[in-house]
């Protein structure tokens, strides 16, 4: 999920979702927790997580992060960023995988089998040839397997979700289910309205990587999850790539 607000929790809610995983772009882990702690309730829980910007703009590699104890910035090389995934013990979850410019290849996905927790086989900004493929890719590494809404637009929540047979009450059960290869099945919606949700959502990268990537590359600045900024205390600068 890369948008939270009253209007995203009442359709969760709406579509009998339980949990949600909140990891907006470029927002330092203590915010992300802060705003997911705001929006948790009975009836829902929210997941704080980061989907880190391995490399550099022209070869960026996405991975998503749970149960972080602590801020890792974006900007980093693969192999940092997957060393310290590793020292912390983080979920790593592989978002949309393939897909255009911003994602793990297989060779990647390879390399970092044993740190791999699940890779995601329905994406609703995929077409179904990156679906078919994703889920080639988990067979072929023999993987799990995740599908998320990773919406950017409201109307896209609840569309894909991944149903796991053990009750999750809370973030240490989630990250459980996932380290523990839990059962699950991948659910997705159907029909004219589903069809038109994902092609919106699939046109949302023109203006990800038009305007706001013209923003970032062109605009004096420093996103806050730069390896520079102060939280981050010099740790990475052996693998920045800015």
């Amino acid at each position: 999920m890369k948008i939270l607000d009253d209007r995203v929790v009442r359709q969760a809610k709406r579509f009998g979702l339980d949990v949600l995983v909140y990891a907006p772009h470029f927002t330092p882990l203590s915010e992300i927790r802060e705003r997911a702690a705001a929006y948790t309730d009975d009836d829902l829980l929210v997941v704080p997580a980061r989907e880190l910007f391995t490399g550099s703009w022209r070869n960026r590699r996405h991975v998503l992060a749970l149960g972080l104890d602590g801020p890792i910035p974006d900007f980093t090389t693969l192999d940092g960023a997957m060393a310290e995934l590793r020292v912390q013990g983080a979920v790593v979850l592989v978002p949309h995988p393939e897909f255009l410019t911003v994602s793990l290849d297989e060779a990647a996905i390879r390399r970092y089998r044993d740190l791999v927790d699940a890779v995601e086989v329905y994406n609703p900004k995929h077409w179904a040839r990156h679906n078919r493929r994703a889920r080639e890719i988990a067979r072929d590494l023999d993987r799990p397997t995740f599908g998320s809404s990773y919406a950017h637009r409201h109307a896209t929540v609840g569309e894909v979700w991944t149903e796991f047979e053990a009750r999750i009450d809370t973030e240490a059960d989630l990250l459980a289910a996932f380290r523990e290869a839990a059962p699950r099945r991948v659910r997705h919606r159907d029909g004219l309205v589903h069809e038109a949700r994902r092609r919106a959502e699939f046109a949302h990268l023109g203006y990800e990587n038009s305007l706001k990537k013209f923003d970032r590359v062109a605009l004096p600045g420093m996103e806050a999850t730069h390896p520079g900024q102060p939280v981050y205390e010099n740790r990475f600068d052996d693998v920045a790539v800015y």
